[in-house]
């Protein structure tokens, strides 16, 4: 406990007892140790038999006198660091020198420890013997910890792991969350919400101003991503960045050349709209890649990747798309519309792009990416020609009886709609979205004849948890068509059931869906799926809970039918019907 004394020249329990074991007189050999190791103050001597005659033991006059010294040195040590001598730095090493042997001291440590905090480069040694440490490790503060970091990538890396893990587990718990709403979904925290997470406050914090550690971190998050594919990555990688600026930490954002796209987007993001202005910035961003720096593509491409960037950039295609109806322009006479495109497309490319190291954006007309060209010229076409269907359609139900047309409601898609969808990631990203636009809408009849399509779409995408989770929310507005077994079937049997049995996300999002809407669907149709849907042995425990608890529910409500619930008002105006030049609400 006292070690590191005698090498400071100050005697320790050992000296007392060697002293004791060789003296004649114990009583004065005593006197003797307390008048050298005491405290050094003339005056005090005479002071201290005071304090006996009022039963105050030496032990805690000494210990109360310590602490008090302590607290003032401590608070010296920050006062000499935040100066402005020029040899304050020299001061502290110095009293580093002195203190250093009692580090393992606990009543000295942490004068230590606040010397080590405040010093820029701690000595090499000293930081190796920190490090070596256990306990000295796990003590100092993080301002020390970065110092060591900095050289020894393996300890940052154990120590950023378990955060990154917990980011991921995060995410994927708010995708499967019980809740299902189309007002409250995944996409609805703001990007300064986000940044308040304890992940990203925790990482944000043990990288400081330290462009070294950010940079190891961006690169544990690339690593990641590569071997996952998981878009939750580029998340973090967009809310790190972004969490240093609001703090304005410029060491790093001066550095990172994405600062000002991602800052741009973050805008974006947050209005959950690209407008005109911020889509000439982000272009010109885009534009401005110079030769020598193409490699910048592939972090702009990781930032464009992330889903929430991604919500948005479709978001404000589709809204582009209803306005070009509106106004019966095509989409390929819209660079704006272009451009929402070019940003998909490098987003959706960014793995390909970090993995195959090829930084370069392929443009056709200077414009877009080669293969969107065909998405502007033949997948838009086709998508705005079901708008049209069903647009003349509702026109048409609204005609007197005797100016209708014997005109039945289309059942089948255009061959280049399915086809996109299957080949093409961005055509297919925009048509998942345009499937949640009409659910939005609760157009039951558009929405009947699009979800087959989505049985076969490009690497599956219809069945990723991102959509399914947006699906499952949109679909709570059609509540009440769940009656008709029309209905159950197109959602059931023509969609979701068709791959419940190979993907276990899908057969989650499934027991989500029902546990929120049970009581509408149809009880001969329910009987039957809860067949269908009873988990395997194999299942995981939350799919378990998750049929378990819908069971449970169901047999409740035998008992207790249910009272008529009043559906959530949404006015949702959103049919393809004259919309202003400069819209004020997103979709």
């Amino acid at each position: 406990m006292f070690a590191g004394l005698p090498e400071l020249g100050i005697s320790n329990g050992e000296d007392l007892k060697e002293t004791l074991t060789n003296c004649t007189d114990p009583l004065k050999a005593i006197d003797q140790f307390q008048m050298e190791n005491g405290i050094l103050l003339p005056t005090l001597q005479s002071a201290l038999p005071f304090l006996d005659l009022h039963g105050t033991p030496r032990l805690e006059f000494h210990q109360s006198v310590f602490d008090e010294l302590r607290e003032k040195l401590m608070e010296r040590v920050a006062t000499i660091a935040e100066g402005k001598d020029e040899d304050r730095y020299i001061k502290l090493e110095e009293l580093l020198e002195k203190s250093f042997p009692l580090v393992k001291m606990p009543s000295i440590q942490p004068i230590v420890m606040q010397v080590l905090k405040h010093l820029p480069k701690v000595p090499e040694k000293k930081l190796k013997q920190v490090m070596a440490d256990k306990e000295l490790y796990k003590v100092c503060a993080v301002e020390v910890k970065r110092q060591i970091w900095q050289d020894n990538q393996a300890l940052f890396g154990d120590e950023v792991s378990p955060l990154l893990k917990q980011y991921i587990v995060e995410k994927e718990a708010a995708l499967f969350s019980s809740d299902l709403s189309v007002l409250h979904n995944f996409f609805s925290p703001s990007p300064k919400t986000r940044r308040q997470g304890e992940v990203v406050l925790k990482l944000t914090q043990m990288i400081g101003k330290n462009v070294k550690l950010y940079d190891m971190v961006l690169q544990f998050l690339r690593t990641l991503f590569l071997r996952t594919r998981n878009v939750h990555y580029c998340t973090l990688r967009a809310e790190l960045l972004m969490s240093l600026h609001d703090l304005d930490i410029s060491e790093i954002c001066s550095v990172d050349p994405c600062h000002k796209f991602s800052w741009c987007l973050d805008a974006c993001i947050r209005e959950k709209f690209v407008d005109a202005k911020r889509a000439r910035e982000l272009q010109g961003f885009l534009d401005g890649v110079k030769k020598g720096q193409e490699q910048v593509l592939g972090d702009l491409s990781m930032i464009l990747c992330d889903p929430f960037a991604c919500n948005t950039l479709v978001l404000s295609t589709v809204r582009n798309l209803q306005e070009l109806l509106s106004q019966d322009a095509l989409p390929r006479d819209s660079p704006d519309l272009l451009l929402l495109l070019r940003m998909l497309s490098l987003g959706q490319g960014a793995w390909d792009m970090i993995d195959s190291q090829v930084f370069k954006e392929p443009r056709m007309a200077g414009l877009v990416h080669h293969q969107d060209l065909e998405v502007v010229t033949r997948f838009l076409p086709a998508m705005m020609s079901i708008v049209v269907d069903d647009y003349t359609f509702t026109v048409e139900l609204k005609l007197p009886s005797e100016e209708k047309s014997s005109l039945t409601y289309p059942t089948t898609l255009p061959e280049s709609f399915s086809r996109y969808v299957q080949e093409n990631r961005v055509a297919c990203e925009i048509g998942l979205y345009y499937v949640l636009h009409i659910a939005k809408q609760r157009n039951k009849n558009a929405l009947q004849r699009l979800l087959p399509a989505l049985v076969d779409t490009y690497n599956d995408m219809a069945f990723g948890d991102i959509f399914l989770h947006l699906l499952t929310g949109h679909l709570t507005l059609l509540s009440d068509e769940f009656g008709s077994e029309e209905f159950c079937t197109a959602v059931f049997d023509n969609f979701l059931l068709t791959s419940f049995s190979s993907k276990e996300n899908v057969h989650r999002h499934c027991l989500r869906l029902l546990n929120h809407l049970h009581q509408k669907v149809l009880a001969s149709y329910m009987e039957t799926l809860m067949k269908t849907l009873e988990p395997p042995k194999q299942s995981s425990e939350s799919m378990k809970e998750l049929y378990t608890l819908l069971k449970e529910k169901l047999e409740a409500s035998k008992k207790s039918p249910p009272e008529p619930e009043e559906a959530p008002s949404l006015d949702l105006g959103l049919h393809p019907v004259a919309v202003p030049s400069t819209p004020t609400t997103p979709l």
